[in-house]
């Protein structure tokens, strides 16, 4: 089958074939996997007892309500709508829950299919982005397309795509906006050829980053972090291909000129970039605003200061939690996958719950990454990493924006109560990063070799699907045996 694909894509016949229909099959495989079954379990799992909850009441009041403890059995029953009158304390931003709530409202919240359905649907549309950020990198539709099936069938983004968790939404605005700056980039080139007047105000893809990762900053702070180095990244490298053209056509000789032309782009990127991001995150809080009984809203009459005081409250929660759980996992170990996040099990014995199992049922949603992808994932973005430090080479470079953004803040809170699915953030560059390092590994090879490589590559990736199919039943709540479940257990963290 590989040998015969390979085939196939060498013919000019075959290639068009294949770079029409090969993307949209990897994202109906990723939709199969993220939408069927989406109503199992009809069980608020792990913090969707809060998320759900607050979207439902969010979206009928414009903010979050409190909910009676112990509510969780009620709600699942159908009784959506025992939110109280009082303002709930919560410490993340709205839009994703905003989302969350749409679905429910489109989907019947009595559904838990409604329940997940935003994340789903944001899920299967972040392979796709996958594809399309693959293609500006690698310039290549078969290596877009392997970072993409990664993606597809890795078991996190699986499990973060099937729960109302905020996470999975945080990383599909996080993606959109690198997809915007690459945007951006591809296009800075026949901008600077237009002049410098030219370039100085329309900077479409640039607006439009600004404004999907004011986005993700409004389904969680973290996502100021993308914000930030994006935008750093997008001023720092216009400057410095301004640098390489003036410098050539002055004979290495650099003036003023330069200086103050890079000066004046990096003033009007920001003005391009951060008012339209805070803009859209204030638009997020429009329900708190409106409705005037938001958490803190009345702390003070004006309602920017009262906003402000909440997100005080809110910011020294999130920096002081420091309550153990049992699942938490300190970013030190999360490219070694120690800890997953049990989100739900429910162990029965034979003969109870309708199991039928001398050695008893078990039913879990454990976001165990796919090993083999994790491990080689991790791999490849440390080699890159290494080998950016020594050739600077532009991709290599995109490639760790991610990381940076997603990954390196978490060092600073090292003793606060953090999980293993935050990776979900940062994971398409990680997807990204394996496909990059396999295409390197491949025309590292010589003439006669490459073939042999890229057939070995396929190998790669049937194994990783057969990894997918031997983990899916744990990732998406299925009942099985407890000696099988116990077997996917290969770590003591695992557990």
């Amino acid at each position: 089958m590989i040998a015969w694909l390979d085939k196939l894509r060498s013919s000019p016949t075959g290639r068009d074939l294949f770079e029409r229909v090969s993307p949209w099959l990897v994202i109906l495989l990723a939709g199969f996997l993220r939408l069927v079954n989406l109503n199992s379990p009809h069980r608020l799992v792990f913090d969707e007892t809060y998320y759900v909850k607050d979207a439902w009441s969010l979206f009928n009041t414009g903010a979050e309500r409190y909910w009676p403890s112990n509510y969780d059995s009620k709600f699942e029953a159908g009784l959506v709508d025992g939110f109280g009158a009082n303002a709930s304390f919560v410490v993340h931003p709205p839009l994703g829950k905003w989302l969350i709530g749409l679905g429910m409202w489109f989907g019947n919240p009595e559904n838990a299919w409604s329940w997940r359905i935003t994340t789903a649907l944001l899920g299967t549309a972040s392979v796709g982005l996958v594809f399309v950020v693959g293609r500006i990198l690698f310039k290549s539709h078969a290596w877009a397309l392997i970072a993409a099936f990664f993606m597809a069938i890795e078991g996190q983004a699986i499990v973060m795509s099937r729960v109302a968790l905020l996470d999975g939404i945080l990383g599909f605005f996080a993606l959109l906006g690198f997809w915007f700056l690459l945007r951006d980039r591809e296009a800075m080139v026949e901008r600077l050829g237009r002049g410098f007047i030219a370039t100085l105000w329309w900077r479409p893809w640039l607006m439009a980053m600004g404004l999907a990762l004011g986005a993700a900053a409004a389904v969680k702070w973290s996502g100021v972090y993308f914000l930030a180095i994006f935008s750093l990244y997008a001023v720092g490298t216009e400057a410095a291909y301004r640098l390489r053209i003036e410098s050539r056509a002055e004979n290495g000789k650099l003036g003023w000129d330069w200086l103050k032309k890079s000066a004046l782009q990096s003033l009007i990127d920001f003005l391009l970039i951060v008012p339209l991001a805070v803009l859209t995150y204030l638009a997020s809080w429009a329900g708190w605003f409106i409705s005037g009984t938001g958490y803190d809203r009345k702390s003070d009459p004006n309602p920017l200061i009262a906003l402000w005081n909440f997100h005080k409250d809110a910011y020294e929660f999130n920096i002081g939690l420091r309550t153990p759980h049992s699942y938490q996992a300190n970013p030190l170990t999360w490219l070694f996958m120690q800890r997953p996040t049990s989100m739900f099990y429910e162990g029965l014995d034979d003969g109870s719950g309708g199991c039928g199992l001398p050695s008893g049922c078990s039913s879990a949603i454990t976001p165990i990454p796919n090993p083999l992808i994790w491990y080689a994932s991790a791999a490849a973005i440390l080699w890159i990493a290494f080998r950016w430090l020594l050739d600077r080479e532009v991709v290599k470079g995109q490639l760790l924006l991610g990381l940076v953004a997603g990954y390196l803040p978490w060092f600073l809170y090292i003793n606060r109560t953090v999980f293993q699915f935050y990776t979900i953030a940062f994971e398409p560059w990680l997807m990204l990063g394996l496909a990059f390092a396999l295409r390197h590994w491949v025309n590292s090879r010589v003439a006669d070799e490459r073939k042999q490589a890229r057939i070995r590559v396929g190998y790669l990736c049937a194994a990783a699907f057969a990894l997918t199919l031997f983990f899916l039943p744990i990732w998406i709540g299925t009942e099985i045996p407890n000696w099988y479940w116990q077997i996917h257990m290969w770590l003591p963290g695992w557990i």
